[in-house]
């Protein structure tokens, strides 16, 4: 079977991104299952239902999350009554919402799960990714073997350790976080495909989806300034994964980066 995942969606303009790319994208490389980062959605902090929703109705089928996920306050009383939205499976068993799910494809006849974990790394404290990772392959490993991790980390490091502690175990692991889409992309020696960092959907004329302006300005002065979303260079990212769903073993991984393009007002007048 053959995943899409998109890169963490930064605010509206990775929205329009995914909204006006998704159907084509989808279509050009025959997707059968599409995961998305949400929770960048809102503004770039965080992430509401009715947003939530909007990414359903573009095509997505999944939304996984990482650390700005509880930005938003109203979305906490949301969480068990939104089955396609999972929050990083190593918060507290105390914490509203579900970190994996396992759904069922009648048309490929088969099981397909999906883990959110995030990392521990220059992040908020938190339980251990790895070992809540081997609690819930113990929970559904005798369900299927096609599982998707989205890790939400920080450190490279990290990553790399979660990758090489799964592979064999689950089908993907990609990591996000932090924006910026690396060129690792591999199928790691026991059959799991891995990359560091999935990239953004949204913004890249920017720092990591903000205005860059006001980041150097926080730089350069060590003071606090009101981050606000930019708005251009807007990009689409993230990976293909190719999954044998017999053995669960990935066979392929590939990275996505396509423009959104736009033309200026002036343009249009000129049509």
């Amino acid at each position: 079977m053959r995943i899409l995942f998109i890169a963490d969606i930064y605010g509206i303009p990775g929205r329009r991104a995914t909204h006006k790319l998704l159907p084509s994208i989808t279509e050009r490389f025959d997707v059968d299952f599409v995961i998305a980062n949400g929770e960048n959605i809102a503004g770039g902090f965080g992430i509401t239902k009715p947003l939530a929703r909007k990414l359903i109705s573009y095509g997505v089928n999944i939304i996984t999350s990482g650390n700005h996920f509880w930005d938003r306050q109203e979305i906490h009383d949301e969480l068990d009554n939104i089955e396609y939205l999972l929050r990083p499976a190593n918060f507290p068993e105390t914490v509203p919402g579900k970190g994996y799910t396992v759904i069922e494809l009648p048309e490929k006849c088969i099981q397909l799960g999906i883990i959110n974990l995030q990392g521990r790394v220059f992040m908020p404290p938190i339980d251990c990714p790895f070992q809540k990772a081997n609690s819930i392959l113990h929970k559904i490993k005798n369900k299927t073997n096609v599982i998707f991790v989205d890790f939400h980390a920080e450190a490279t490091s990290e990553k790399k350790a979660m990758g090489c502690f799964l592979d064999g175990r689950v089908s993907a692991v990609v990591g996000t976080h932090t924006h910026i889409q690396t060129a690792d992309e591999c199928i790691l020696p026991n059959g799991t495909a891995y990359i560091t960092d999935a990239g953004m959907t949204g913004p890249h004329d920017s720092v990591i989806g903000v205005k860059k302006e006001a980041v150097i300005e926080h730089f350069l002065k060590g003071v606090s300034v009101r981050f606000s979303t930019a708005q251009t260079g807007v990009r689409f990212e993230g990976v293909i994964v190719d999954i044998d769903t017999r053995s669960g073993e990935g066979h392929s991984i590939q990275r996505i980066s396509t423009p959104l393009e736009t033309q200026s007002k002036s343009q249009k007048e000129q049509e």
